[in-house]
C-alpha cells in the first residue's frame, strides 16, 4: 500500500500524541549506547531563517574545535526547523518527535519564547533537559526544572540599560517594544530601573512581532520630545527595518537618542544598519571586539566554518556555549547520560565563553553574566559597537541567584 507523505505525517502525529496520553515516560527513554543524542530546534526557513543559520555554525564552530566525541561517546546532532515565532504547537510537536522517535538525551534550541514555553510541560513528562539557546523571557526557567538557560534574559538587558540611562543625564525616555513576552520583560524591567533612578517614562507603545513598518510609531515618538527612546524587538530583517526607519525618520536630529537591547544591533546586521548605527546606546553580553583568547579562537572557527567574510553574533555564540554546557556535563558524569545526573553537572557551572566568563546559577538554571555597554561607532572604515562599560556578572534582576 502506497501512503502520502500528508498521511504519513498524521499518522506519526497521532502516535506521537496517543503515547504522550498514556505517559510519555515509559517509551521515552533514550537509547542505551554508545551515542550522545542532541536534538536541535532552530528556525531554519522564514523570516528569521538567517538566526537559524547562526544558531547551526555557532553549533558547528564548537564541533569543529572540540571534535564529534565527549566521555567516549559519539555525538549525533539530529536537526528540526520550528520555522521561527508563532509555532509553538509545532515546536511541541518536534520535541515530542525528537524524545519519543529519536530518543534523544538532550535537546538545545528554543530561539523564541512562544516555542520554548509550549514544551515546557512536556519536557518535565518526558525529563528531558533542555538548553534554550535563545528564548530570554525571564520566566521560561521557572516552567519546567528541564530547562537551562544559556543565553540571556531581557531584564538582564533591559534592566542594566535603565540603570545606565538614570546615570547618564536622560531624564526622560519613550518606550517601544514588541508585543510579546520578551518585549513586555524588556519595557517593565527597564521602565523600573530607569525609574527607580530618577526618571520618567514620557509614553509607550507595543508593535506586532514580525512589523517590518515604524514610521507612524516613531512619529509619535518624535512629538513626545523625550530625551531618549529605548527599544526592543526580535533581531533579524524586523531589526534592520527598525533601524533604517530610526534614520529615515531623523530620530537623532530631533535630539532624541536611541537606547536598544543589543539583538537591535547584532553585529552581522551592522552593514546593513550603516550610518543608522551612530551614537546608538545598547546593552549586550557579546560583540565581537572582546579581546580574549576564547573569543578569538571561536570567530575563526565560525569563519572556517560560515566563509571568511561571515560574521558571527550572539546566537552563535549562544549556540556553541550550549554545546559546551552540555560536552562538560557529560565529562563530568563520566559519559553518563541520564537527565538528573546532567542536570546536576551543568547547576553551578562556570564556562569560560567568548562573551566572558558565564555561569549557571545552581538554583534557577539561569545565566549570570557580564553585559556590556556599548556605543555605535565607525572605526577603521567600518561601523561597530564599541564597549565603553561593563556591569560585571548580572543576574536575571527577578530572580535571586545563589
Amino acid at each position: 500500500m502506497i501512503v502520502n507523505s500528508s498521511l504519513r505525517s498524521a499518522l506519526r502525529a497521532a502516535i506521537c500524541g496517543l503515547a504522550l496520553a498514556v505517559g510519555l515516560s515509559p517509551g521515552a527513554a533514550p537509547a542505551a549506547d554508545d551515542k550522545l543524542r542532541i536534538g536541535v530546534i532552530l528556525p531554519l526557513s522564514g523570516v528569521f531563517s538567517n538566526e537559524g543559520r547562526q544558531y547551526e555554525q555557532g553549533i558547528a564552530a564548537y564541533q569543529k574545535l572540540h571534535g564529534k566525541t565527549v566521555a567516549g561517546l559519539s555525538v549525533e546532532i539530529i536537526t528540526r526547523d520550528d520555522q521561527g515565532p508563532g509555532s509553538g504547537d509545532l515546536a511541541r510537536r518536534l520535541t515530542q518527535e525528537l524524545i519519543l522517535r529519536e530518543k534523544v538525551d538532550a535537546i538545545i534550541g528554543y530561539s523564541f519564547t512562544p516555542n520554548a514555553m509550549s514544551t515546557a510541560s512536556l519536557l518535565s513528562e518526558a525529563k528531558r533537559p533542555a538548553i534554550i539557546v535563545n528564548a530570554a523571557t525571564s520566566i521560561i526557567t521557572e516552567r519546567s526544572p528541564y530547562f537551562v538557560r544559556v543565553s540571556w534574559t531581557l531584564p538582564q538587558s533591559a534592566a542594566t540599560l535603565g540603570d545606565w540611562a538614570a546615570k547618564n543625564g536622560i531624564k526622560t525616555v519613550y518606550t517601544m517594544v514588541s508585543d510579546y513576552a520578551p518585549g513586555i520583560d524588556a519595557e517593565t524591567w527597564f521602565t523600573k530601573a530607569f525609574v527607580a533612578g530618577g526618571g520618567k517614562v514620557a509614553g509607550s507603545v507595543r508593535t506586532p512581532i514580525t512589523s517590518m513598518e515604524y514610521a507612524p510609531y516613531l512619529q509619535r515618538v518624535i512629538e513626545a520630545k523625550p530625551d531618549a527612546l529605548f527599544a526592543f524587538n526580535p533581531g533579524g530583517d524586523v531589526s534592520v527595518a527598525f533601524m533604517k526607519a530610526t534614520r529615515e525618520r531623523n530620530l537623532a536630529g530631533a535630539g532624541i537618542k536611541l537606547l536598544v537591547t543589543g539583538d537591535v544591533v547584532e553585529d552581522n546586521s551592522l552593514p546593513l544598519i550603516g550610518d543608522g548605527l551612530d551614537g546608538v546606546i545598547s546593552a549586550h553580553h557579546y560583540q565581537l571586539g572582546i579581546a580574549t583568547a576564547e573569543n578569538e579562537r571561536f570567530i575563526k572557527a565560525y569563519k572556517d566554518i560560515a566563509g571568511a567574510d561571515a560574521t558571527p553574533n550572539f546566537r552563535a555564540v549562544q549556540a556553541y556555549d550550549a554545546m559546551d554546557l552540555l560536552y562538560k556535563a557529560v565529562v563530568k558524569t563520566g559519559g553518563k547520560t541520564d537527565a538528573e545526573g546532567l542536570l546536576a553537572a551543568m547547576k553551578g557551572m562556570t564556562l569560560a565563553s567568548p562573551r566572558g566568563a558565564i555561569t549557571i546559577d545552581a538554583q534557577t538554571r539561569d545565566i549570570v553574566q557580564d553585559v556590556y555597554i556599548r556605543r555605535g561607532e565607525k572605526i577603521d572604515g567600518r561601523w561597530q559597537n564599541r564597549s565603553f562599560d561593563t556591569y560585571k556578572a548580572v543576574a536575571d534582576p527577578g530572580k535571586t541567584p545563589r
